[in-house]
């Protein structure tokens, strides 16, 4: 694994701790831990999903795949079916869609700034495969075991294994992912167990722990 800086370059923008993980492996949940820490954390998915509700977006999308967008609105499974299995289709998708998401996250990053804050986190689930880990000050990624993520995916979406381990199979190997992370979470039990982990993690990156009172601590960590 990279060894993360430990000392605060002298400049007035925030460094950036870059939060990613394969499908199933639990980074929103972490993500959480790290806003109950006083973080403040751009989701990518967040902004691709206002994104989508653009007319102009919505257009595009539209007109790339007929059928997708009904009423104004963009029906996300009939979208999912139509790019997914096809990685050129899926390339067409990301190339409407990411650099309005950057464009998002480069303002949200500049209002951190005005704010004065010393790191954010920057939640892009397809970090290593857009090659944005070169924009990163150190990157957290968190993981468990394939079948642990691929049950979790399985429960909470209704997607077959089949599907599940098509969409794991487009992402960067977990493997590698370990392999450039700064620091790795190992996700594979409950949320009570990532927090020491992460703690340790934001220490060596000389960010003072300030957790807040957690809601739900005995439920298994799994999205």
């Amino acid at each position: 694994m990279h060894t993360p800086p430990s000392a605060d370059p002298p400049s007035a923008a925030p460094r950036r701790l870059g939060l990613t993980g394969s499908i199933g492996a639990g980074k929103s949940t972490v993500a959480a831990l790290l806003r109950a820490r006083g973080l403040t954390v751009l989701d990518a998915d967040e902004q691709a999903r206002l994104v989508t509700q653009e007319p102009e977006t919505l257009a595009r999308i539209d007109q790339a795949f007929p059928g997708t967008v009904q009423g104004g609105v963009l029906d996300r499974a009939a979208l999912g079916a139509a790019a997914f299995a096809d990685p050129a289709r899926l390339a067409v998708l990301n190339s409407i869609v990411h650099p309005r998401v950057r464009a998002r996250m480069t303002a949200l990053e500049l209002e951190a700034t005005l704010r004065g804050e010393r790191w954010l986190v920057q939640d892009v689930p397809l970090l290593f495969e857009g090659g944005l880990e070169v924009g990163m000050d150190a990157v957290l990624v968190v993981d468990a075991p394939l079948e642990v993520r691929v049950a979790r995916v399985m429960a909470r979406s209704g997607l077959t294994r089949e599907e599940v381990m098509a969409r794991d199979a487009r992402q960067t190997p977990a493997a590698e992912k370990r392999q450039k992370a700064s620091f790795v979470i190992e996700n594979a039990g409950e949320v009570a167990d990532l927090d020491p982990q992460l703690d340790a993690a934001l220490q060596q990156l000389g960010l003072p722990v300030q957790r807040q009172q957690p809601t739900d601590r005995g439920s298994p960590s799994s999205s």
